[in-house]
């Protein structure tokens, strides 16, 4: 199933999100992890892409597709997907 192309923000934006060391610890989850699960998340709800999800965990799409497996989300990929996978490569 492909994306909407108004779901994509094209222009590069840094929102920087503060999360206190309390959440983290109550959450018992590292800044890492909790990168991690929303960038799962939100891909889980087809709201970003692969390349889109990979940045946010901050790893290799490779890395983020094998942990994709392990949890069985299944990989949505269609034309606005292979489109952002271009723009991330150049």
């Amino acid at each position: 199933m492909a994306l909407p192309r108004e779901r994509y923000n094209t222009a590069r934006k840094a929102l920087p999100v503060t999360i206190s060391d309390e959440v983290l610890a109550a959450a018992h989850m590292s800044e890492p992890e909790l990168k991690q699960e929303i960038a799962l998340a939100l891909f889980r709800q087809e709201r970003l892409t692969l390349a889109q999800a990979s940045r946010i965990a901050e790893m290799t799409q490779l890395k983020f597709q094998a942990i994709l497996a392990e949890r069985q989300i299944p990989i949505h990929y269609g034309i606005e997907e292979f489109r952002e996978d271009l723009r991330s490569l150049g």
